[in-house]
């Protein structure tokens, strides 16, 4: 690799604080505890028009953790969160943080086979499952054993599952917590957070504790110059289980204090009229969202307005919704880039600073970036090149997968796989992706999973799964479809069996029947053509850039 690095430009943006700026190895829960402490009769979570105070938050936090210790539950120990956004979430969360167990964060949406891949992954001993997955629970349990089960204050009182506790009897008698477990911050998993990568295969990465109370505390400085501590009150309508919001909602909600509004399933009525209500101030969204309060009818009357500071992750945001959010609230969104590896931030437009459509913006503090050719040689400004990062919130590596975690991870540096640029003043764009991952709403898609599910139904002999660009949601998956001899495909059928096999956002929502997939002269699939064609019907004629 060449010598000569790229120059630190973005650096100018932290100039008042680069001296001073200081990341505490501190664990998860003591974050918590602070915040607890030092705000402890101020409400912490709005659900559902009911609130908890920090105190009372804590009181359930510690009861719960106390619960654990007493089932056996250690130091290590993997347990997976299977629950919507609710309060139950963050104080089992923080629960399993105070024993210096490992979080291990599931859609509460996925099917049982999807389960059985992380749980199989991560030997998992523990869950804690809410009214929308114990049905999956007990699915699973037919076929994985697990020491204990917590079951959510939202599963009915009728509801009952072997070898189960349930939050709202632990709450009712909670005991305090002898004392937390002792962690070291850098070294300990916090939390496994699943990513498929380019081979649709699950792979856990590990997030320390210093990785996230590392963009915690990065994010903070980010936004430094418009929030105060124990005012603000965060929007928390993405899931927690999502590493976006766990970060950016959930954990940096905590360290400032917030209230903490939970959107337990985002509908635009509903949220609209919590917003006028409680008028948050942060929101770290996703493009859908943005895209649902622009074009609502009483966007200009609903309250937005008390937003002022607004992120937009996981998928790239079309301007003219950046634009009409600013004419309705008169707040920019900060766009911005992040891998579950990363904790996830990585890149944010500077509150203070310009603000460039379609560009991602400068590396957070304490972060540094470089744009490498294919032999890693340092490419200067416009030049297009392998986004590579280095800082505290890189995760240690992919759970139990030396290869993959050498591959990905070298000399501290995370080849994101992601095709970027930088201008002349720090600025990073993200032009491609080497890798075929699809981001559909805010949910990573990937297309060898899928096809995975496609190649098992009899009637199909080859299938190819593409992302595509689409207005709403960043891209949707199409999928191509070639149907065995003498078969008869029906899409609709198709389209039914993947949803009995797939989480629905993982479902193409296009399907075609073609008579071949195209191939170079080795057999080799060449999707980029098939993603060619169907830009051009569109009448966009560059298609081969999109994937």
């Amino acid at each position: 690799m060449s010598t000569t690095p790229q120059t630190k430009v973005w650096e100018e943006y932290y100039e008042d604080i680069i001296d001073t700026f200081n990341i505490p190895e501190i664990s998860l829960y003591e974050m918590f505890d602070q915040a607890a402490n030092r705000f402890g009769n101020q409400t912490a979570t709005i659900f559902k028009d009911e609130t908890l105070s920090y105190k009372e938050l804590k009181r359930r936090i510690d009861g719960l953790a106390a619960e654990w210790v007493e089932k056996g539950y250690k130091k290590g120990d993997r347990i997976g969160l299977m629950l919507a956004n609710h309060p139950d979430y963050i104080t089992a969360y923080y629960a399993a943080q105070a024993l210096g167990a490992i979080v291990v964060q599931m859609n509460p949406s996925y099917t049982a086979r999807e389960v059985l891949q992380i749980l199989h992954d991560t030997q998992i001993n523990y869950v804690v499952a809410d009214a929308k997955s114990i049905d999956t629970v007990r699915q699973i349990k037919e076929l994985y054993s697990f020491q204990h089960i917590t079951l959510s204050t939202t599963v009915g009182e009728e509801a009952t599952i072997h070898n189960a506790s349930k939050m709202s009897e632990v709450f009712m008698n909670a005991k305090p917590l002898q004392a937390s477990a002792k962690v070291d911050s850098v070294e300990d998993v916090a939390v496994i957070q699943y990513t498929g990568g380019t081979s649709g295969k699950v792979k856990g990465a590990m997030l320390t504790h210093h990785n996230l109370v590392a963009n915690v505390y990065q994010s903070y400085v980010l936004y430094r110059q418009r929030v105060e501590f124990g005012r603000e009150t965060v929007l928390a309508a993405t899931p927690f289980y999502h590493v976006y919001a766990m970060t950016s909602a959930m954990n940096l909600g905590i360290y400032l204090g917030a209230r903490i509004l939970i959107i337990e399933k985002f509908q635009v009525d509903d949220v609209l009229r919590q917003v006028k209500e409680y008028r948050p101030t942060m929101f770290p969204g996703v493009p859908k969202m943005y895209i649902s309060f622009v074009n609502h009818p009483d966007a200009g009357v609903s309250g937005l307005n008390s937003l002022k500071v607004c992120s937009s992750g996981s998928a790239p945001l079309p301007i003219e919704i950046i634009k009409k959010f600013k004419e309705i609230t008169g707040s920019n969104i900060l766009e911005g880039f992040g891998m579950s590896e990363t904790s996830p931030t990585t890149h944010r437009t500077p509150i203070n600073g310009k603000h460039k459509h379609g560009s991602i913006g400068i590396p957070v503090p304490a972060t540094d970036c470089r744009i490498v050719d294919k032999e890693h040689h340092f490419l200067g400004p416009n030049q297009v090149g392998e986004l590579l990062i280095k800082g505290p919130q890189v995760m240690k590596g992919y759970w139990n997968k030396p290869e993959e975690t050498a591959e990905n991870l070298k000399d501290g540096w995370l080849y994101t796989g992601d095709l970027a640029t930088m201008d002349d003043e720090g600025y990073f764009y993200i032009v491609g992706r080497k890798k075929e991952m699809i981001i559909f709403g805010g949910f990573n898609v990937y297309p060898q999973e899928v096809e995975g599910v496609l190649y098992e139904h009899p009637s199909i002999q080859e299938a190819a799964v593409v992302g595509l660009p689409d207005a709403e949601s960043g891209e949707i998956a199409k999928a191509f479809i070639v149907a065995k001899e003498g078969t008869e495909l029906d899409l609709e059928e198709i389209r039914a069996y993947c949803y009995t096999k797939l989480t629905p956002y993982k479902v193409p929502r296009l399907f075609e029947k073609i008579d071949q997939l195209p191939r170079n002269g080795v057999g080799k699939l060449l999707k980029r053509l098939l993603v060619k064609d169907e830009m051009e019907k569109r009448g966009v004629h560059n298609g081969e850039s999109t994937n």
